[in-house]
């Protein structure tokens, strides 16, 4: 046998690493402005508050979903000017990963493709809403991603040392 033949007879490599969006959506929307109509005749000295979400959910053993959910609240004073929340999701095929790059891609790489949806959102909420534009900063989800692992592998190492 030659070794071209022999090449084209070894087997094809199955765990080939895939990764690719299906769809992404909004999967929900609030906007709240709780002290309307008085609010808008105060000076626009906003206090903002970002929190922070995400979520990843197996559909099959090749296909997630991960929702990333931003909640955007806006005071003056002690007054909530608005809160905007959105739940910004998107459908993944992610194959051939070990289960630490699977998690770094679900909870670093995906939120990242979503976040510039999920801003768009929030500012579009903001703006019809009546009040200034709202541009969220971009956020680095890596850092996040391993300030959590971290959290993760401190608290087990709590919970060893305590018993």
């Amino acid at each position: 046998m030659t070794e071209a033949e022999n090449q084209g007879a070894q087997p094809q490599n199955t765990n080939e690493k895939k990764f690719s969006i299906q769809k992404i959506y909004t999967k929900d929307i609030s906007f709240e402005t709780p002290n309307s109509p008085q609010i808008f005749t105060e000076q626009w000295q906003p206090e903002v508050g970002l929190q922070i979400g995400n979520a990843a959910k197996v559909i099959n053993d090749k296909v997630h979903e991960v929702v990333l959910t931003l909640t955007v609240t806006v005071k003056l004073g002690e007054k909530t000017a608005y809160l905007a929340e959105v739940h910004q999701a998107g459908i993944f095929d992610v194959e051939g990963f070990d289960d630490s790059e699977k998690g770094a891609m679900l909870g670093r790489y995906c939120p990242n493709i979503l976040f510039p949806y999920a801003r768009e959102v929030v500012s579009d909420l903001v703006s019809k809403g009546g009040f200034p534009q709202m541009v969220l900063a971009p956020i680095n989800f890596d850092a996040l991603y391993e300030q959590h692992a971290q959290q993760m592998k401190d608290r087990a190492s709590d919970s060893d040392t305590t018993h």
